[in-house]
């Protein structure tokens, strides 16, 4: 199968959002990560912070994977509370998207488990944590005392919305198509590895 969509999962820290936006442009291809969220937002009337928190409270069961094949209802659905509305919401923009775009990049959002039927070149960027830290620090403004924490807090953010949403593990190499290390390769050489690989991928159909 054709993988012509890019997902990128990525550590807080490691790049993954500039190295998404880095493939984007070297494939005169749209990235998306955050426009999701804002997209989500804008159509059901609320401000992005709203629905940014609520991604935050994550739920605790695969009440979306049941609802999502199940086609469930528009009564049900009103009844989930908004932190149950999301992933549903931001699977469905990015659907639409994938229905009227051939390729594109997406950063983050359980891009490669939302799209899996579609095929996707799933990618996965992380890096050391002192690495992460310093970056956190001198690109993000982050306080140094303030970091590590911030860090940690973000990933497990990330991994707790995409392992219960996804019933993968966030940290699980073997489920990616190709794992780069950020801090090692630089954020320039991370897109064209995956530039590369991802055109030499799709030749072979």
């Amino acid at each position: 199968m054709n993988k012509k969509i890019i997902t990128i999962e990525r550590q807080y820290g490691s790049g993954g959002s500039i190295i998404g936006k880095l493939t984007a442009e070297k494939l005169g291809i749209k990235c998306y990560n955050r426009q999701i969220l804002e997209m989500t937002a804008e159509k059901c009337g609320l401000a992005p912070e709203s629905l940014e928190t609520a991604e935050e409270n994550v739920p605790t069961s695969f009440l979306y994977s049941l609802l999502m094949s199940a086609n469930p209802s528009r009564s049900i659905e009103d009844n989930l509370p908004l932190s149950d509305k999301v992933f549903l919401m931001e699977s469905r923009i990015i659907n639409e998207i994938a229905d009227i775009e051939d390729r594109f990049v997406l950063v983050g959002r359980c891009g490669s488990y939302v799209l899996e039927d579609r095929g996707c070149f799933s990618v996965f960027i992380y890096a050391p944590v002192e690495n992460r830290i310093e970056r956190a620090v001198k690109e993000y403004g982050i306080p140094q005392n303030k970091a590590e924490s911030i860090m940690k807090k973000a990933d497990k953010r990330r991994e707790t919305f995409y392992n219960v949403n996804t019933g993968k593990l966030w940290h699980d190499k073997d489920q990616y198509s190709l794992c780069l290390n950020s801090s090692e390769l630089g954020d320039e050489l991370c897109a064209e590895i995956i530039v590369k690989a991802y055109n030499e991928y799709n030749k072979k159909f």
